[in-house]
């Protein structure tokens, strides 16, 4: 049995569970999963000693469904879409829209592509054609410097739509908060990176 398969017994309850008991399950799959130390190079071009990758967790079915579950209860209550530039927000764009209609509280799910479509419309924007003046919410994996999320702000905000609010699943703390203060966004995260920090090494020590 691999890593991934032993996470889906620990908890057979992700959906109904209490989200405080769900936000501390989650926090340790993905420190279980997404994060590592070492030696690497970000997006961004910056050095780190550790790099979180969110795709572990994102893509893993009990892992999305928390997602989903957490980040739909963050939204603000007119929200009627969520959006992401590809590929690191598909997957919790995707899961936010599902958990909605399980809740009876329909999200629709905006992607937005990295450059414009080669063919047929060339949008930028993937999925259903919304009301100009729709309130967004864009959606993020891991902020960093807050470029990536800011790309998606700008495309949607071309497009006519509402966008106000900008939450991300982890935020590394180097400088994403402060430049979308700068924009006049709102930003909310689920776990920092000092909370995935302390987590691992308590299960580190517990190890020990």
């Amino acid at each position: 049995m691999n890593q991934q398969q032993q996470q889906v017994t620990l908890n057979e309850s992700v959906a109904t569970t209490d989200l405080a008991t769900l936000r501390q399950w989650l926090l340790d799959l993905l420190c279980q999963l997404a994060y590592k130390e070492g030696d690497f190079v970000l997006s961004s071009g910056q050095q780190s000693s550790y790099y979180i990758n969110c795709k572990q967790v994102t893509l893993h079915p009990q892992g999305a469904l928390a997602i989903g579950r957490l980040l739909l209860a963050m939204l603000p209550e007119n929200t009627q879409a969520v959006a992401g530039l590809t590929l690191g927000a598909d997957p919790i764009v995707s899961a936010v829209s599902v958990v909605s209609a399980y809740e009876n509280r329909p999200v629709f799910a905006l992607i937005i592509r990295k450059e414009a479509k080669g063919h047929g419309t060339q949008a930028y924007i993937e999925g259903p054609t919304l009301t100009p003046g729709t309130p967004v919410v864009v959606l993020e994996d891991v902020v960093t410097t807050g470029q990536s999320a800011m790309k998606a702000v700008k495309r949607l905000q071309d497009a006519g739509y509402a966008v106000n609010h900008i939450i991300a699943l982890v935020d590394r703390q180097q400088g994403g908060g402060e430049l979308y203060a700068a924009e006049g966004l709102e930003f909310h995260r689920l776990f920092t990176i000092d909370d995935l920090k302390a987590h691992n090494a308590i299960n580190n020590t517990a190890k020990m």
